[in-house]
């Protein structure tokens, strides 16, 4: 029987789950591959769900899908659209949805395994799906390679991956090398001496103490990094203080940094941890502040040649002007863990979710940015056709290319 890829599609859209929370996600992805006749393990690495299709003597390919969501409240007006609520990790009950596109991600998956199956005649060797949690957490390759992934099944000869981006529909974008930066996340923690807010004098206030440092942080990627390379600084997030008369005793900063390489990372890491530490003591603060890394992501970085390999079968089968060099993504993503842990090749791809007219139209007029929603958008959702079927076929060539 035919899976119904677009039912599964808007059933995972309609009831995302935050990261390490993928219960129902996971069990239906279980089933599915069941289903498919392959030998299933949940619950490795949290939720996580490995499936083993042995096919005779040949290379063992591992095929990798992310399944979480994110806390963001959905404004796409989609008739399937998201109205979920989760308990995020500070115990906050958060909205939820699939603003990244891993409800794709998972049923493309599923999908390549329904065609890998009924080809299995035409090709040899050992597929592992990899049904991975929490890649918004930077935490989920991670955990199913410490859950002892690679221990329990055929190591692989090469790790393949997708991502949908809006890009336009039909368009896959794959480059040798590195494809998505390194990453960090750090949290900051300024230490004051809190106060009435009548008398500033008599405190050290953390929330001027964190606007100089936040000012001062914008300064390492405009003077301190090559304007030929690449690196990002941002402080996603803030918190400081409860009312407006109260100088609180501390402030809180989240950091995100992305770079290319380590030696962009140990630069960009040293630039800030000088900074931080400079604004402490410039504003006479009596205690160092704490730096803590939330995670680290290394650089994810394309075999050369599987990578060419991977191309060469996409073009042949999607056709030449379909298959584009994106240049590197400066988002992050965990998959590399896989590759990197089992010495062997990665090669992961984006292939696109947009609307081509709309995309054409907006990048005609320059409003790209404006009028095509993008990854974490609240409007973010990709079209579901060709989107669906393009990542079906991107991943079942793929994995043919080694599999034959």
């Amino acid at each position: 029987m035919t899976i119904d890829l677009e039912a599964l599609y808007t059933d995972l859209h309609r009831h995302p789950e935050l990261s390490f929370q993928e219960t129902r996600t996971a069990g239906i992805a279980a089933q599915h591959l069941r289903d498919l006749g392959l030998e299933v393990e949940e619950n490795l690495g949290v939720t996580g769900v490995v499936g083993l299709l042995s096919n005779g003597e040949g290379p063992t390919v591992w095929l990798r899908a992310d399944m979480d969501a994110l806390p963001v409240e959905e404004q796409t007006g989609l008739a399937y659209a998201s109205t979920a609520t989760g308990v995020d990790p500070e115990g906050a009950t958060v909205p939820v949805m699939h603003a990244c596109g891993h409800d794709m991600h998972v049923t493309a998956m599923i999908g390549a395994v329904e065609q890998l199956v009924a080809s299995r005649a035409d090709w040899s060797g050992t597929v592992v799906v990899l049904i991975q949690p929490a890649e918004e957490y930077g935490a989920g390759a991670r955990a199913m390679l410490d859950a002892g992934v690679l221990d329990r099944y055929p190591r692989p000869d090469v790790v393949l991956g997708q991502h949908v981006t809006p890009l336009p529909a039909g368009v896959v974008g794959v480059r040798s090398g590195t494809q998505m930066a390194a990453s960090d996340g750090l949290s900051v923690t300024l230490h004051g001496r809190g106060g009435h807010g009548s008398r500033p004098h008599a405190t050290i206030d953390p929330v001027v103490m964190a606007a100089a440092t936040v000012m001062r942080l914008q300064t390492i990627a405009s003077r301190e990094i090559d304007p030929q390379g690449v690196g990002v600084v941002t402080v996603g997030a803030i918190h400081a203080g409860l009312k407006n008369n109260i100088i609180p005793a501390e402030a809180k900063l989240e950091l995100s940094l992305r770079y290319p390489d380590d030696a962009s990372r140990e630069k960009v890491l040293a630039s800030v941890e000088r900074i931080v530490r400079a604004e402490s003591l410039a504003s006479g603060a009596e205690r160092e502040p704490d730096i803590r890394t939330l995670h680290t992501l290394p650089a994810t970085i394309n075999d050369a040649e599987a990578t060419e390999r991977v191309t060469n079968a996409l073009r042949r089968v999607l056709g030449e002007a379909s298959v584009i060099d994106p240049g590197m993504f400066t988002g992050s993503e965990d998959v590399s863990w896989f590759a990197r842990d089992a010495g062997a090749p990665l090669v992961f791809w984006f292939w696109g979710g947009a609307d081509p007219a709309a995309f054409a139209e907006a990048a005609a007029a320059g409003r790209l940015a404006e009028d095509i929603p993008t990854n974490h958008s609240p409007f973010y959702a990709p079209e579901i056709h060709p989107t669906l079927e393009v990542g079906v076929t991107a991943m079942t060539t793929a994995a043919r290319e080694f599999l034959d």
